[in-house]
């Protein structure tokens, strides 16, 4: 059915030709007429200069009044005449004319009201400002960066609201039919998509990303507003909140068409397919509807929109009949709250005017604003319309809006039929979908009886999918040899897919075979039972004819009686013929007696006879059987032996090619390691370099994974179906191997000559030994007899070279980390404290010895070292307690010994920083005493206040890199760092004011020299400045090789190198 394609009950903003008609333009002002083609209205003849340059002025006043620095809302009336100027020039040239002369990248609040003003003209102007927009796409992206840049104020609404409105242009462009306000049709829709399933896939991706930036700004605007206070009912709060009624507008339109799309989706898709469009689909539904209910909630959109509430589920994709559920979410606008800063209307029509012709006036006003009432072109000025043509044109605008009354009933007629329609449809889907399910049912009672087969394939399968993922993770951490996996891996997709075939043969085989069985069984069973039942009716023919025999002997008995008895009878009558007559009536009794015996035997033996032809049959039938059965038993048993040829045969099949792709997963196992040994003299490689505890782990890793393959090995060796752990295992033997060659490589770049040597040497013979393996590994004869000793032996080679070349200032035993980091810390205090002892002692000593301005120098350089000494004595005072709160905070169940044993990088750190201000503090106090006898230098003790300074940082930096940002340990110990600097820079000070007011009363006297005297000293001087600025330079080379010492010495001991970089030279 189609529906009405707006989810927002308000008039359109493409404005009708009555209405134009109406406000007087009788010129040839252009408007969108229906679906947003171009009506022209009026005369045909071109705007003169005068009228053009009246538009362009009444344009660039109201852009200006929209679009200004004042932080309030965009007045609706002036955006309006924005939107009517688009329909009257059929563009938006004048509007960036303008446009561009604003300061849009120098004032946020201008470029934000820009934006709301834009997103109108988008939505609501004529469908020429968006192809008049595209070409400053550029300019708008490179705005959105720069605005980005700022995290506070407008600077971040400004680049979400920019790139949502790229992203509108984008859309638009790629998808022409949809209109800029997004109301359409089901039908127009549907003719989006061009009947390709394809093309609703990607729509509903473009729809997701487009509603994925309407969110995003939704979300930045009110993360941006205080919701403890009623920002809503000020000024700067509506100024933000104004342009959510655009994006409410388009959200709802997005939502309810990526529901459609997503059910029409599911009906053409499978489900898996769909599955991260249902879950990118649920994470916009929860924000879509948090954000309508918190929208809803606020002061300033409860007098200007309608939110729609969205349902408590969101739609089930999964079940078709859900799309009659859905409700399209419907954006109400007020009449009466569209344009709340609208002036006053101005009535064209008389007071008795019905309600019913005054109706499309409001409307008008209410929807452009009343200000358009009055001319806001001076068109009526200018081409002189009267009031009688006002007259005809409202009746003009009254006779079509009797016609659109006419088509609206019309299409709810139209509309009742299609529901009507649709209803009836609905009744022969349900049944449909009863009968589906009952068809489901019966599918559900089938897949019973093969669940047990699906499990036994299951299992099978395991053995392949394990083979898999290991291959995944293989791949996964070898991607920088990707390429060179490349055909192992297609000859593995074909091996997996063969033994993939082989497995269901192999399953269908069985099925057969378990049929056949089942036959035979029967077959059997049928032949117990017609044996039984021979054997039985063999037992009742044998009893019937015994009892026949048993018969007719006592009927031959009797028989015989009967004759002696005749013959007696007979004798008798010879012997006495007195008694004739009584012997004729006893021989006639006799006779008759006779016959009846006759006719019994008779039937006796009619009964035997049939008896022994039912026997006979019985027989023959016995007979019968036993040839069919001994048939089909042959027949049966020749399939049997022929199903179990074919399954010998498949399952060495199976075995052959698990060989053979063991086999290629051996061949590139090689290839690796000899591409490994290959890159030992590559002249690139050279350069690399690696560090021994790197190589450690390389190495341990490698002889772990040796053990591992000797397992799958031996496993193979004991079932040779089960290949996927031995080809996983050789695929990981060869990399690691491989990374352990190269990294030993890599390594021996920076070690000693002779273990260097040493280490490229076991390197090689590791590589040939891991090569001769893999070999014996490739021989069905030799597989039994594999080794893989020689392999760990040069692996165990190579890690004791890799312990002998660790840095020995990693030699400290993890367990002594915590303990060595507290005495550290413990001996620096002391040293500290010992230093101030001594000062305080050097300046008393000076008070009693020295006096004038040697007293005066060593008061102020002492004294400034004694606060100096204060100050780090307060720092470390500090970093102890940071450092206990970090160890409190980091160990969690673990004790302060395994937490620094844990994070022993950092608490070398730590360790050497406190040495190196115990350090710093006792160089300093010697060379202030040897200062105060006379015996040293100013510039030496200058230099020790540098170096406590430098000192002091590092610990500060090394406390800080675990700390809490929030922590007041770490902010009292940056306050203790801030005085240990300054302290610092006194000591400085004083000791360059010392230094010169020592140099001003030692100097010269040239009063009583003579001119000889003079120009030998200055010869003499310039000598010693030639000499002095030679040792200057020879001292700065000097000093410039001492701290690349040092750092290499210090990178060597704090294992900087740990990752193979390259260290300086």
């Amino acid at each position: 059915m189609e529906r009405p394609g707006g989810s927002v009950r308000r008039v359109p903003s493409p404005v009708s030709k009555g209405l134009l008609n109406r406000r007087g333009l009788s010129g040839p002002v252009s408007v969108p007429a229906g679906g947003g083609a171009v009506a022209t209205v009026g005369g045909t003849g071109l705007v003169d200069a005068a009228e053009r340059e009246a538009f362009e002025r009444g344009q660039t006043v109201s852009i200006n009044k929209a679009i200004n620095a004042q932080e309030v809302a965009v007045k609706e009336k002036h955006a309006r005449t924005c939107i009517l100027g688009t329909h009257h020039e059929k563009g938006a040239h004048t509007f960036w004319s303008v446009v561009n002369r604003l300061p849009l990248s120098s004032n946020a609040v201008l470029c934000w009201k820009f934006c709301h003003v834009f997103h109108k003209l988008l939505r609501d102007g004529h469908p020429n400002v968006l192809k008049d927009s595209v070409r400053y796409k550029s300019e708008l992206s490179d705005m959105s960066r720069m605005w980005g840049h700022l995290s506070e104020g407008y600077g971040q609404l400004c680049s979400i609201y920019l790139k949502l409105l790229r992203t509108k242009m984008e859309f638009h462009t790629k998808n022409p039919r949809f209109p800029g306000n997004l109301q359409m049709s089901d039908r127009q829709l549907d003719e989006t998509g061009e009947n390709d399933v394809n093309n609703f896939f990607q729509l509903t991706v473009e729809m997701f990303d487009y509603l994925e930036c309407e969110l995003n700004l939704f979300q930045t605007v009110f993360g941006s507003l205080d919701m403890s206070r009623s920002v809503s009912v000020t000024a700067a709060g509506q100024c933000r909140l104004a342009p959510l009624i655009q994006v409410i507008l388009d959200c709802s339109h997005l939502y309810d068409y990526t529901v459609k799309l997503l059910f029409k989706l599911h009906s053409c898709l499978p489900a898996d397919t769909l599955q991260g469009h249902r879950d990118r689909f649920l994470e916009q539904f929860k924000k879509l509807k948090d954000l309508f209910y918190r929208s809803s909630n606020l002061q300033y959109f409860k007098r200007l929109i309608q939110i729609p509430q969205l349902p408590e589920n969101p739609p089930n994709f999964l079940r078709a009949s859900a799309l009659s559920e859905h409700i399209s979410p419907v954006v109400v606008i007020p009449v009466e709250a569209s344009s709340p800063d609208s002036e006053p209307i101005m009535d064209l029509v008389d007071t008795e005017t019905s309600s019913q012709q005054s109706l499309p006036e409001n409307k008008f006003d209410d929807i452009f604003g009343s200000s358009f009432s009055n001319d806001p072109f001076n068109f009526n000025s200018q081409n002189g319309m009267n009031k009688d043509d006002k007259d005809q044109l409202i009746e003009q605008l009254h006779r079509e809006i009797s016609k659109l009354k006419e088509e609206l009933k019309n299409f709810k007629a139209e509309s009742h039929r299609l529901v009507v329609q649709l209803k009836g449809r609905i009744s022969e889907l349900e049944a449909e979908l009863a009968e589906q399910q009952h068809l489901k049912q019966q599918a559900l009672d089938e897949s019973d009886f093969l669940r047990a087969e699906l499990d036994e394939l299951k299992k099978r399968h395991e053995d392949t999918e394990k083979a898999q993922r290991s291959l995944t993770e293989i791949e996964r951490k070898a991607q920088a040899t990707e390429q060179r996996y490349l055909k192992l891996k297609e000859k593995y997709s074909e091996l997996v897919q063969n033994h993939a075939d082989l497995l269901r043969k192999n399953a269908e085989v069985t099925k057969q075979v378990t049929v056949v069985r089942q036959v035979q069984e029967e077959a059997e069973r049928e032949k117990k039972e017609l044996e039984d039942s021979f054997q039985q009716l063999s037992k009742q023919a044998q009893r019937k004819t015994q009892e026949q025999t048993e018969v007719l002997e006592t009927l031959k008995r009797e028989l015989l009686a009967s004759k002696q008895e005749i013959q007696n009878l007979r004798s008798t009558i010879e012997c006495s013929a007195q008694s004739e007559v009584e012997q004729s009536s006893q021989l006639a009794s006799l006779q008759l007696e006779r016959d009846t015996l006759a006719e019994t035997v008779a039937q006796h033996d009619q009964q035997r006879a049939a008896l022994q032809a039912e026997v006979q049959q019985l027989k023959a039938t016995l007979e019968k059987e036993k040839e069919n059965g001994s048939k089909t038993v042959e027949e049966l048993q020749c399939r049997l032996g022929e199903r179990e040829r074919n399954a010998q045969e498949l399952q060495q099949q199976l075995l052959d090619k698990q060989f053979a792709l063991l086999q290629c997963a051996l061949g590139e196992a090689e290839h690796m390691i000899q591409e490994a040994l290959n890159r030992l003299d590559d002249p690139v490689h050279i350069s690399c370099t690696s560090s021994a505890d790197y190589l450690l782990s390389r190495t341990l890793a490698a002889l772990k994974c040796t053990e591992q393959l000797e397992e799958a090995c031996s496993q193979y060796l004991a079932d040779r179906s089960d290949v996927s752990s031995l080809l996983s295992g050789v695929a990981l033997f060869a990399h690691l191997t491989g990374d352990t060659i190269l990294h030993a490589s890599a390594t021996s770049h920076m070690a000693p000559m002779e273990p260097a040597d040493l280490l490229l040497e076991s390197c090689r013979q590791c590589g040939s030994e891991a090569l001769q393996y893999l070999g014996t590994l490739k021989d069905v004869a030799l597989l039994e007899g594999a080794d893989c000793t020689a392999v760990r032996n040069c692996l165990s080679r190579i890690a004791a070279i890799g312990e002998e070349l660790r840095p020995k200032g990693l030699d400290i035993k993890q367990e002594e980390l915590g303990d060595l980091v507290d005495k550290e810390l413990a001996a620096t205090a002391a040293a500290i404290e010992t230093a101030a002892a001594r000062i305080e002692g050097m300046l008393s000593k000076s008070r009693a010895g020295d006096t004038g301005v040697k007293l005066e120098v060593n008061e102020r350089i002492l004294g400034s070292c004694t606060g100096l000494m204060q100050a780090i004595q307060d720092l470390v005072l500090a970093s102890k307690d940071l450092q206990r709160e970090i160890v409190e905070s980091g160990r969690g169940a673990a004790s302060p010994k395994e937490f620094y044993a844990r994070n022993s990088r950092w608490t070398e750190g730590l360790i050497s920083a406190s040495k190196a201000v115990g350090w710093g503090a006792t160089v300093m106090v010697d060379a202030a005493d040897l200062m105060v006898q006379g015996k040293g230098k100013f510039e030496e003790l200058m230099v020790c206040s540098h170096e406590i300074a430098a000192s002091t940082a590092q610990l500060v930096a090394a406390s800080k890199v675990k700390a809490d940002k929030d922590s007041a340990n770490l902010s009292k110990l940056q306050v203790a760092s801030r005085a240990v600097n300054q302290a610092t820079a006194e000591v400085v000070a004083s000791t360059k004011s010392g230094k010169s007011q020592i140099e001003e009363k030692d100097s010269m006297q040239f009063s009583a020299m003579t001119l000889t005297q003079i120009k030998r000293q200055e010869m003499d001087s310039q000598v010693r400045v030639l000499e002095l600025e030679s040792q200057l330079q020879k001292e700065r080379q000097r000093l410039g090789e001492l701290r690349k010492k040092h750092y290499e010495l210090a990178g060597v001991a704090e294992g900087w190198d740990e990752n193979g970089a390259d260290l300086a030279p």
